[in-house]
Formats: structure tokens, sequence, C-alpha cells
């Protein structure tokens, strides 16, 4: 029986667009941006910053030193957020339908103070309810210390949830995310940027829950 689906947030709660955010990286200084940004994971401070390993200040002062000016908070906000396309209803109405279902629903996110700033504000869903309003726990990578798709963060959240890897179905945009999940025995959703993963995971929760 399904208990508990933890959901990614790019690429699956929000639709993500990684050339804005290159193009906003580079409108700040950083002319090798591409070195530093992936669609799945990052490298450098930008890879750091995510893992928890420096702070939100420690990351403006680097990108300050990396663009040679001093560069402010709400500057790296703005570039990091060329990440959000939008957040489609379709997308938050699953969420409630299944809260509504008795399902207890999850975050499991490779992701920063920058970008959770904005998804924990009223601003997130575009009709004054932030993220927190449609999640019941948020498990993020720069406050846990490990970043997907390390085994580690997985067992983090299922003890956290006090659940069993079957007792979960794990929907993700990245196929490394998507593998080291089935490995520990969690099914698991492949979800494209900007498309309907909706019906399948209905469909998934009535096959396995009438088997």
């Amino acid at each position: 029986m399904i208990k508990t689906i933890i959901f990614d947030l790019g690429g699956v709660i929000v639709t993500i667009n990684q050339e804005e955010a290159i193009q906003r990286f580079r409108a700040l200084g950083i002319s090798n941006i591409e070195y530093y940004l992936d669609c799945y994971t990052q490298s450098g401070i930008f890879g750091q910053l995510e893992e928890g390993l420096i702070s939100a200040e420690d990351f403006r002062r680097d990108i300050s030193k990396l663009c040679g000016r001093e560069v402010s908070f709400d500057e790296c906000k703005h570039a990091w957020l060329g990440y959000r396309a939008d957040v489609p209803e379709r997308n938050l109405e699953a969420l409630r339908h299944l809260r509504a279902q008795g399902y207890r629903v999850c975050l499991l996110s490779n992701t920063n103070p920058y970008m959770m700033s904005w998804a924990e504000s009223p601003e997130f869903d575009g009709h004054g309810h932030s993220i927190n309003d449609y999640f019941d726990a948020l498990y993020k990578s720069y406050e846990l210390g490990v970043m997907k798709p390390s085994e580690l963060f997985f067992q983090k959240v299922l003890l956290a949830e006090k659940v069993l890897p079957s007792e979960c179905i794990f929907i993700d945009d990245g196929t490394r995310n998507v593998a080291a999940a089935s490995e520990l025995g969690i099914p698991t959703i492949l979800a494209e940027n900007g498309k309907d993963w909706t019906e399948t995971l209905f469909a998934q929760l009535t096959k396995i829950n009438l088997s």
C-alpha cells in the first residue's frame, strides 16, 4: 500500500528553463556559467550551495568575486529564479487531490536558499500560497547536507517519514535520481520537464494499491 508520494521540485512541480538561468547569471558577469550549471546538478560554488557546504551569504560573496563587483542577494535570487518557468495548475491540483485522499506528500529536492526564498513565499503559486501549503514535508539538499542521487538522501527521507521503500512513489525528471531510488526498492516515475505526469501517477497508484 502506498502511503507517501515524494516529488522533485524543478522539472516536476515547477517547469524549468535552464537557458534563462544561464543568461541571467551571464548578465551578472559570469562568462563561463555553463561550467557550473547543469539541468540536474551544479558544480563549484553552485553545487556547494545546494549541498549546504556554503551559506547563501558565502555564495553571494563568491559570486561577487567571480563578477568583479559587489552582487546583492536579490541579484543572485533573480538569476537563480531564471530556472523557474511556471508552476502548472494541474500539478498543484494533483497535490491537493493526493492530500485529500490521505496520502502524505513530500518534496525531495536539490535546491538552495535563493530558490526556496521564492518557493516558501506567497508568490509561489500566484495566488498567495507558498509551497508549504501543498506539501506535508520539505526535504531540501542544503539543509540535510546531501544531494541526489546519493542513497543517503533517500534513506534520510524514508527514516524521517517512517515508511518502507515499497510504501512510496518517487517522481523526478533525472534518470540518475530515478535509478538511485529504484535501487532502494522505491517505485518511481520518470517525469519530463513541462509534461503532464499526473495521469501516470494516478494510474500507478491504482495499479499498486489494487495488486
